[in-house]
């Protein structure tokens, strides 16, 4: 499955819900936030010029509201609504919302809304049509509020830190610095090409030099192979050992 970078806006009339849902946009690494607009008509005169893939729109707004809004709207830009009246998710579905977050909901309701868009973008492109799966060459990652496209041949391996992951690369001695757990990353990546064999580490697989009782050697860093992480990584050794 290809990863799909998806472009979106918000529009909410309340400076501090945009606020809020630019934070979660901004940890999101599929999402590529283009413009906030405190009011519908705002954001359809953006849109008439500036067509992106899918709103975090607010429902009730003077002038224009978010379900009128939303039915102006060309059929692939899909919607999740975010309101604090529960009243209208009916009404939101019936205009094939993606999904209808209600307020305050916090940024794990948000990240599974926003995943819910990514697999329907995808599945629109096609990218599951084939019997075989596409072979995936790339990322999209969100550093310093740009997208950063990255060919997976390029990853050696990724490092944990709290909230924040570095993503090591070949011929680049800094690495890319991203806002978003290593669990989630995990899922994004091959598990052909890929492994996680640490708390703190993911590795290229094609690029670990050495390997000496519990520790691999990739690009001169020793990483010990974690217990948990072990079972999976001794089948792969096994798997592509000569003897």
């Amino acid at each position: 499955m290809a990863t799909v970078g998806l472009t979106c806006i918000i529009v909410d009339d309340e400076p501090m819900a945009l606020k809020l849902v630019e934070s979660y946009v901004d940890k999101t690494p599929f999402l590529d936030l283009r413009k906030k607009c405190n009011s519908a008509i705002e954001a359809l005169e953006f849109l008439n010029e500036n067509p992106v893939d899918l709103l975090f729109l607010d429902i009730q707004m003077p002038d224009l509201t978010g379900m009128e809004l939303s039915k102006m709207l060309p059929k692939d830009t899909k919607v999740i609504f975010t309101t604090a009246f529960d009243q209208y998710a009916l009404e939101g579905f019936k205009v094939a919302a993606l999904d209808y977050l209600l307020k305050p909901f916090d940024y794990a309701e948000f990240l599974a809304a926003a995943r819910k868009a990514l697999e329907w973008f995808t599945l629109k492109n096609g990218s599951l049509s084939s019997n075989a799966p596409e072979k995936k060459e790339f990322l999209f990652v969100k550093s310093e509020y740009k997208q950063l496209r990255i060919k997976l041949e390029d990853v050696v391996y990724i490092e944990g830190l709290k909230d924040y992951v570095k993503i090591w690369l070949k011929d680049n001695p800094k690495p890319i610095l991203t806002l978003m757990s290593l669990k989630l990353l995990q899922e994004e990546l091959p598990e052909t090409e890929f492994l996680r064999v640490h708390r703190s580490y993911i590795v290229s697989l094609k690029n670990i030099e050495v390997v000496e009782r519990s520790q691999i050697v990739i690009n001169g860093l020793r990483i010990t192979v974690s217990e948990q992480y072990k079972p999976k990584f001794l089948e792969y050794i096994q798997n592509n050992s000569l003897g």
